[in-house]
């Protein structure tokens, strides 16, 4: 199954259904072509795979496409206590929040945000049917197919959730199913969270984000190449190389609004789910929630004064893989280490760790006496040169 008859078997299913007989003979004579065009393509590639007799790995890779042979993902650990003891690994930054989250007091010309109910029904029809359901266990055809019918009701839960800032605690709720990274798992970091949110909640989520957008300045963090349209890590790259509610409020987005964000951030109950067992449940009042549609324009918000001071030096983001660029000049590193510390202490002061064992410090000297460099310092800890 290739896109080009991917497309294809999409525009034949649309015709057939217009009743245009000469439309959907056409249509059926180009998916006919593309059906054998793409067998005789695939089979020539696998005929590739065996024309050398001493290429064993490249005649391997030709059988398992012949058998369709797929590695069974590693399992989870049977253990009982496995579930508990990921929950608490997922939610170890709550126990370093000792800040309060507390709602602004809402302005008398303060603009209450009101969704119309062809914005959702809009966005229940374009539901996933293949998403896998949430915590709800309400599967995403059942909300699509009813998308007509469901959405009067779903468009004054909504409103009424806007109007008050406060999400119900079902809507927050998250189920987490840990896969394994490899096999043997040797430490918790090697199981990666798949989490399940309501798919209604992500409805929701994606008509907040429209109205957010609306309200976002045009020349918001040019340095950030994550979750935006058009760019990509070729961009950031390339970047590279030539040179929460108070900060909402700071960007144009109404108070009603900020109070529900704040609400949709905090209380959010969390548990793990292993096959039959589930762990106990804990509330996350920390970070950006994954699973969840908003978190990555949250993220870039909060992110977004994230910047350099001086004008030798870049911070080129793309989501949290940060980079600091700069230029030193005359053998003096001062402006490009003051960067660094400070971008240290601007994620303190934000809440967010860095970590240092990932961290890399890259020296690129086009000097023929090249000098001795000593490596950043962050935090007691040494920056790995590379």
């Amino acid at each position: 199954m290739t896109a080009k008859v991917h497309a294809l078997l999409k525009s034949r299913d649309s015709t057939f259904r217009a009743g245009d007989k000469d439309a959907l003979r056409t249509a059926r004579a180009k998916l006919s072509r593309a059906i054998r065009e793409a067998k005789r393509t695939h089979s020539q590639r696998i005929h590739g795979h065996f024309q050398s007799s001493g290429d064993t790995p490249h005649m391997w890779q030709g059988i398992q496409s012949i058998t369709n042979y797929r590695p069974a993902p590693p399992a989870c650990d049977s253990d009982a206590s496995l579930p508990d003891a990921l929950n608490s690994f997922y939610a170890r930054f709550e126990a370093q929040n000792d800040m309060t989250a507390r709602e602004t007091i809402l302005a008398p010309e303060d603009q209450m945000l009101c969704l119309t109910t062809a914005d959702v029904r809009k966005t229940l029809c374009r539901v996933n049917p293949w998403k896998a359901a949430g915590p709800d266990n309400i599967p995403g055809r059942v909300l699509r197919e009813s998308a007509e019918q469901l959405a009067y009701v779903f468009t004054d839960i909504v409103n009424i959730s806007l109007s008050s800032a406060v999400i119900p605690t079902c809507l927050k709720t998250t189920t987490i199913i840990p896969m394994p990274k490899k096999s043997p798992v040797s430490c918790l970091y090697d199981y990666r969270p798949v989490v399940l949110t309501p798919i209604i909640m992500k409805c929701f989520e994606r008509l907040i984000m429209m109205q957010i957008k609306d309200l976002l300045p045009s020349s918001l963090d040019p340095m950030q190449f994550a979750y935006r349209p058009n760019r990509s890590t070729d961009d950031a790259i390339s970047t590279s190389l030539q040179h929460h509610t108070k900060k909402l409020s700071l960007l144009g987005i109404n108070t009603s609004l900020c109070n529900w964000i704040l609400d949709f951030l905090t209380g959010r109950p969390q548990s793990v789910r292993i096959g039959n067992s589930t762990s106990s449940t804990t509330t996350l009042n920390t970070g950006a929630p994954q699973g969840c549609v908003l978190s990555p324009l949250l993220f870039t918000l909060l992110t977004h004064d994230c910047a350099a001071m001086h004008s030798s030096n870049h911070i080129i983001k793309f989501a949290d893989d940060t980079t600091v660029v700069g230029l030193i000049s005359k053998n003096d590193e001062s402006a490009n280490r003051e960067e660094v510390q400070r971008l240290t202490a601007w994620c303190k002061a934000n809440n967010l760790s860095l970590n240092v064992e990932k961290m890399k410090e890259m020296v690129v000297d086009f000097r023929r006496a090249q000098s001795d460099h000593s490596p950043l310092n962050i935090d007691g800890s040494n920056v790995e040169i590379v």
